[in-house]
């Protein structure tokens, strides 16, 4: 039953109610008519209640009453519906002062429960809130849009929409520009990019180092190392650089392969037990782009407690977000050869590989995995992000993010 239909039906109960009542007045306190064969005691009994009821019910007084009370319930009745209404997706999303957040299809086809105040919730941050309902499409403040489906064609912009004045369209990729495909279908359509990379108006990195609280505190260095080096991977392709270079360095150094690649898939509790065995991880990106830094270092490596061994963007973009003693990049060597040799010795040498953990002490590994933690965090920047802005060509802005010009 809808709010206003329940309202209607109380209202109409009370109605009956007020109707009995009145009926059974009648009925309970009669005026005329009464019996002369009672007792003396019920006499003075009915004569007793008849006095009361007339004090009582008199009629002016008695449909002044009955109004006063009657237009109390009414408004009783329709705010405690109003309250009793809960916005689409269990949201705040009518209250004015929130910022509304529309994501029009959730990446990948996995859907995350919007249900309650997600931001406020689970990620601190209040006034923020997430629908995924596309009948609030006219109230929402953003609407984002992640670039996989697009491209796909497995879902479409809303382009027969009347679009409200003062919304914006927020463009969502993680994947290095390489892989994005022709962006000229979306020019003059997106107010905002959201990326890892610095350049987007709204950046959401896949994970970063969070200081510490306490700093300088005496750390663990990863125990029981079985494998020399390990490799997982779901997408080996022979003409990237990575498998190159893992082609090369197998050579010279025994690494262990894992992954659907390699037939032995690791189940998702087994990935940082499985790694934490390894002296280094291959943290190889599958597009060597500027500030493309995914979950390979952050989870796999660091969390896992590994050393990594990075192949990607160059050292200086991943000294912007770790410590240059934290990982050990491809290209500082001249071969592949003399990359297996520093590893090598590192093995050997326990000082210096402990080393590679010292960052431990002052910092924490923050990883971003739910797409609901991503979104609320464009609540605190919302004043703060361009109001007139939209990118008249999005090819250009891919060209900036890969060449930095």
């Amino acid at each position: 039953m809808t709010g206003l239909a329940s309202t209607y039906s109380q209202l109409y109960f009370f109605v009956v109610v007020v109707a009995v009542v009145r009926d059974s007045t009648s009925a309970v306190f009669p005026t005329r008519h009464v019996h002369q064969t009672h007792s003396t005691h019920m006499g003075s009994s009915v004569r007793c209640i008849a006095k009361w009821k007339k004090r009582h019910f008199q009629p002016p007084k008695t449909l002044l009453v009955l109004f006063l009370t009657f237009s109390f319930i009414c408004t009783w009745l329709v705010v405690t519906d109003k309250q009793q209404q809960q916005p689409l997706n269990g949201s705040n999303a009518s209250l004015p002062n929130n910022i509304t957040i529309l994501f029009w299809h959730w990446p990948y086809g996995t859907r995350y429960s919007l249900a309650g105040d997600v931001c406020l919730r689970d990620y601190g941050i209040s006034g923020c809130v997430l629908v995924d309902n596309r009948t609030l499409y006219e109230s929402a403040n953003l609407v984002v849009f992640h670039h996989f489906e697009l491209i796909l064609h497995k879902h479409q912009l809303p382009l027969h929409l009347h679009r409200p004045a003062k919304q914006r369209w927020v463009w969502l990729s993680l994947e290095a520009p390489e892989n994005m495909g022709d962006l000229s279908q979306y020019n003059n359509l997106f107010n905002l990019t959201m990326s890892y990379h610095p350049y987007a108006d709204i950046t959401v990195p896949y994970g970063k180092l969070l200081q510490r609280r306490n700093q300088g505190l005496d750390i663990v260095t990863p125990k029981n190392k079985s494998y020399k080096a390990c490799w997982v991977v779901s997408n080996y392709q022979k003409w990237q650089k990575r498998s190159a270079v893992y082609q090369e360095l197998k050579n010279h150094l025994n690494v262990q392969l894992f992954g659907i690649s390699a037939n032995k898939p690791l189940p998702k509790e087994a990935l940082l037990p499985t790694i934490s065995r390894c002296y280094f991880y291959l943290a190889f990106e599958n597009t060597q782009s500027p500030h493309y830094i995914t979950e390979k270092l952050w989870r796999n490596a660091f969390q896992a407690g590994t050393v990594p061994v990075v192949l990607g963007p160059p050292r200086k973009d991943y000294e912007a977000v770790a410590p240059a003693n934290s990982f050990i990049h491809v290209d500082d060597f001249k071969s592949v050869k003399a990359l297996a040799e520093y590893l090598e010795d590192l093995i050997k040498d326990t000082v210096r590989y402990n080393a590679y953990f010292s960052w431990r002490q002052d910092y924490t590994v923050k990883l971003y995995t739910d797409w609901r933690e991503r979104l609320c965090n464009i609540c605190p920047i919302y004043r703060q992000l361009p109001s007139q802005k939209v990118y008249e060509d999005l090819r250009e802005w891919k060209k900036m993010v890969t060449t930095g010009s």
